[in-house]
Order: C-alpha cells, then sequence, then structure tokens
C-alpha cells in the first residue's frame, strides 16, 4: 500500500522524535520493519542517494521517499515530519545548553550521547548488508569508501572517486542475474 501526505507526515514525525544522532536508522526501521512501505534493498538505494546528494542525508532521503510515495505533498510532509519535532526540542534544549553546557557532567553526557549515536550508526549499516546481501563487487565498492573515508578526504572527491565503481559493480550484479 503506497502512504499518503499525511501516512508519510506522521511517520516522518515519529522518525524525527526517535532518531537523535540516527534519524537515517530510525528511518529505515520505519519504513522498512514497522510499515513494510519499502524493502531493505529500496531504502538502501534511496538512502546511497539521498548521501551522494549535498545537503543533510536524511532530510534528502525523505524528500526521495516522500516524493516517491505522494509526489511534492509527499516531499513536503516528509520533511515537516522529519524536522518539526526536533525542531522544538532543540530551540528548548538550545537554551539549557547556554546556559549549563560548560558543566561537567553535562559535557559527559553529551559525549555518550555522540557515541550511542555512532554505534546506532553502524548498527544499521550491518543490518543493511546483512539483510541486501551484497555482491562481492559492492562490498568492494564499499570497502573503497571506507578506505576513502579513513584518508579524510571530502565527500565529493569520495563520490567521484567511487561512483563509477559503483555503476560498474550494479552493472555487474545486473549482468550476472539477467544472463
Amino acid at each position: 500500500m503506497k502512504p499518503g501526505a499525511a501516512a508519510l507526515f506522521l511517520a516522518y514525525l515519529q522518525v524525527g522524535l526517535s532518531g537523535f544522532g540516527g534519524a537515517n536508522a530510525w528511518a529505515r526501521r520505519m519504513l522498512v520493519e514497522k510499515r513494510g512501505w519499502l524493502t531493505d534493498a529500496e531504502y538502501a538505494e534511496r538512502l546511497g542517494l539521498g548521501q551522494a546528494l549535498p545537503g543533510p542525508n536524511a532530510m534528502n532521503t525523505a524528500i526521495i521517499v516522500g516524493y516517491g510515495f505522494a509526489g511534492l505533498p509527499g516531499a513536503l510532509a516528509a520533511v515537516a515530519g522529519l524536522f518539526l519535532g526536533p525542531l522544538v526540542i532543540l530551540a528548548a534544549l538550545a537554551g539549557l545548553y547556554d546556559q549549563y553546557g560548560t558543566h561537567p557532567p553535562v559535557r559527559g553526557a553529551l559525549a555518550g550521547v555522540a557515541a550511542g549515536a555512532a554505534g546506532m550508526m553502524l548498527g544499521t549499516a550491518i543490518k543493511m548488508a546483512r539483510r541486501s546481501r551484497p555482491s562481492a563487487a559492492m562490498w568492494a565498492v564499499g570497502g573503497l569508501v571506507l578506505a576513502l573515508a579513513l584518508l579524510r578526504l571530502p565527500i565529493g572527491a569520495v563520490v567521484v572517486a567511487c561512483a563509477p565503481a559503483g555503476i560498474l559493480a550494479a552493472w555487474w550484479e545486473w549482468r550476472g542475474r539477467a544472463g
């Protein structure tokens, strides 16, 4: 069943309110596991495109998903849902941080939150890789991306360097299925 703009807004509102430090992990869980609107492979494709485009990747992916299901109203609803709740919460937290952010317990809590967010992102990547069962060629492209990222290359350079390899790997995979 194709969700409309209202369903997209509500789903992404829940993602936005749940996804501190890892909206893409929560979006995948919502769209693939809870709602069944996309498969793991479909979500991975949209996330990959969202990450390759300039701007926040969670927002880019929400636009791609929303537009795919409900056109422009779906894209706008997904983005509004994604950002409305966190915007209200962030405004309140910014005021508190401004007043108490230099206190050691607050700094320690924020370091813990950052570590948890990094773990969520890594866990989601592993879960997506297991379920989508990438070919050896796709694993090689992933390894290339990781190696270039560890060299701290700018994202644009990583995309330019890896896009041809990814296209070739996808073609090779498609050719293997078609032949």
